[in-house]
């Protein structure tokens, strides 16, 4: 089936309302339906979905769209992705998917098919080899889980997946690009011999994006690997291993099993995160199915990836106000509790994040393995709230401390954290409880909090709110103008999908950029500026092709995606004229405060004005 006629026929199987309601709750407003924003914190619901149209929009933050946009937007997928998770969801088989489309195919597109043939030849390899299909039986896993999950097996072998990926057509780039095989510090004067397999001799676990797409692998080392091929055991590198950042994946972005604990993560209304592969793969297989694993990598200090899309942690804030943390009982759990709590409270401020401790030496598997799921639940049961956790730690478990090394700890280790609680209620609670363990009085903490709060906002250490959704929502939209352009440039003159003038499309854009339209299309105007609008202009004209290739209305949705860029960057401006003002005020500067004071409410004018345009 053409892309195009699929996207039609995907939208007659599913509709905005079933698409949206499967991730948020929604509740009925007249012909439609209303929600808090999933894409920026909120009060008051102001989120709307238009059955009727199709559609939804967010009076608070500008996010606007179809269900094609509310899952790239949720689930931090580009454009294809989006199709592929709603065409499987759909049934609806897509012509690009089912047939390969390989002179079509852009950068990502053959990374992705690269890395599903990579996941296929280890589970083939898996079959195959008796030694790794016990060893994983050992540890607790079923034949059901192991195919769920799609584990593998590399031999031990130098180039065994490269020449099988060789035969398939791939070149070393590519598979080099991939993080499948890699080549030598010293070249061998040979390139065709120079690559060599970056797995081997260890169990492959697939890692994937949340539509379920293959993006990464993480390797390990298999207790006794067979020495059969003569390559001894210390050649194959550490006990794990992963793929490097590759153009489809960034690690620290990556959550383990996102897309399998998704649905659960909604229906449990909790998220469970763990450190390893094994830990999450016997978690779901004993029901806790709402578990991810960070894989052994570091979280990112951002819910947005460095393309500023929602990445996982991002995902996992919308689907769930709860979480909790699970960290080993060794050393290493307790430097991971450092690193994750304040990642936590600062991604998760309006949430309910908790962290519990594993008995001392043990990891999950091995507690689900040994004592079973009942023990399991009784960790997860007896989780604490993040900064409880830290008083423990800290305070409460420490013997022999003085009264000084409490208050530094609390100072140092504590408070940095309990300032990036916002809730006043929970602030105030946790004040009192880290007083009455501590021995400090609450006036003191207060003081410190009160001492750390005007230093921050002395440096101007805070940003305006909502920078980082309205950063993201210009550059959707840029991008969305931008493909309609390029798209409209590429067809002749007659045309009878040319329904525009791109050219007014392109100035109005420069006008708003304050640029010049040569710049508004020029990559390197568009790398200097920061914009994050593209990663290939074929992408940008295929997802302009699918959506207006057949008789939509351009010229309207052209109009209000300029509509809404113009919003967005006098939201900015306003956002700047803000903390002008507050600074301002600041100083005792009355004659500058007024003046600014002024700016900002022709800017909130002008705002509105849009908002008023957009409702008749």
């Amino acid at each position: 089936m053409a892309i195009s006629n699929g996207v039609q026929k995907i939208k007659e199987k599913l509709s905005i309302v079933d698409v949206i309601s499967s991730y948020i709750k929604l509740d009925r407003a007249g012909i439609n339906l209303k929600a808090k924003c999933p894409f920026h914190n909120e009060k008051t619901p102001s989120f709307f979905v238009s059955p009727a149209r199709g559609s939804y929009y967010c009076f608070g933050c500008g996010a606007s769209g179809d269900i094609f946009t509310f899952v790239e937007e949720f689930e931090g997928l580009d454009f294809k992705g989006a199709l592929k998770l709603l065409a499987d969801r759909a049934g609806v088989e897509l012509e690009v998917y089912s047939r390969g489309r390989k002179e079509d195919e852009g950068e990502k597109e053959k990374l992705y098919r690269i890395m599903e043939e990579a996941t296929r030849f280890f589970e083939n390899n898996l079959e195959k080899n008796a030694e790794a299909r016990e060893y994983l039986k050992s540890r607790g896993l079923t034949e059901k889980t192991v195919k769920d999950f799609r584990i593998g097996f590399a031999i031990l072998d130098w180039r065994n997946l490269y020449d099988y990926l060789k035969s398939k057509n791939f070149s070393d780039k590519e598979i080099e690009q991939a993080g499948l095989a890699k080549r030598p510090d010293q070249e061998s004067g040979k390139p065709e011999k120079a690559m060599y397999d970056r797995f081997r001799g260890r169990i492959i676990f697939p890692i994937s994006d949340s539509s379920g797409r293959v993006i990464a692998f993480s390797g390990r080392l298999l207790e006794s690997v067979p020495t059969t091929v003569g390559r001894p055991t210390d050649s194959v590198g550490p006990k794990y291993l992963n793929s490097p950042d590759t153009p489809i994946f960034k690690k620290s972005s990556i959550l383990y099993g996102l897309d399998k604990a998704k649905q659960a993560i909604r229906k449990n209304d909790f998220s469970i995160i763990v450190e390893g592969q094994f830990d999450l793969i016997l978690s779901h297989q004993t029901g806790f199915r709402n578990t991810v694993a960070t894989s052994g990598t570091a979280l990112a200090d951002s819910d947005r990836s460095p393309d500023d899309i929602a990445n996982n942690l991002g995902i996992i804030s919308h689907l769930s106000p709860n979480i909790v943390f699970v960290f080993d009982g060794d050393k290493a759990g307790l430097a991971a509790s450092e690193r994750a709590t304040p990642i936590g409270l600062a991604l998760f401020k309006d949430m309910n994040v908790k962290a519990a401790m594993m008995p001392i030496g043990a990891d999950p598997a091995d507690l689900i393995s040994t004592k079973g799921v009942d023990a399991w639940r009784e960790v997860i049961r007896n989780a604490k709230h993040i900064i409880e956790f830290l008083v423990d730690r800290y305070i409460t478990d420490v013997e022999n401390i003085d009264s000084l090394k409490i208050q530094l700890n609390i100072e140092k280790k504590i408070i940095p954290y309990l300032e990036l609680i916002q809730n006043p209620i929970k602030k105030s609670h946790f004040i009192s409880m880290i007083a009455n363990k501590s021995g400090m009085k609450e006036e003191d903490i207060r003081e410190i909090l009160n001492r750390n709060a005007k230093a921050n906002y002395q440096n101007n250490n805070y940003p305006p709110e909502n920078t980082k959704s309205n950063r993201f929502r210009k550059d959707y939209i840029l991008r969305k103008l931008l493909g309609i352009i390029l798209w409209q440039k590429t067809l002749p003159e007659t045309s009878s999908e040319t329904s525009i003038d791109f050219n007014d499309i392109l100035k109005e854009i420069a006008d708003i950029l304050n640029i010049t339209p040569e710049e508004v299309l020029d990559p390197v105007s568009r790398k200097r500026r920061g914009d994050k609008t593209i990663d290939d202009d074929a992408d940008l004209i295929f997802e302009a092709e699918v959506f207006y290739g057949e008789g939509a209305n351009v010229k309207k949705d052209a109009d209000e995606l300029l509509s809404n860029l113009r919003e967005e960057y006098l939201k900015d401006e306003l956002a700047l004229k803000m903390r002008e003002l507050n600074i301002a005020e600041e100083k005792g500067d009355k004659e500058k405060a007024m003046i600014i004071f002024q700016e900002c409410q022709i800017l909130n004018q002008k705002i509105q004005d849009i908002k008023n345009g957009r409702l008749k």
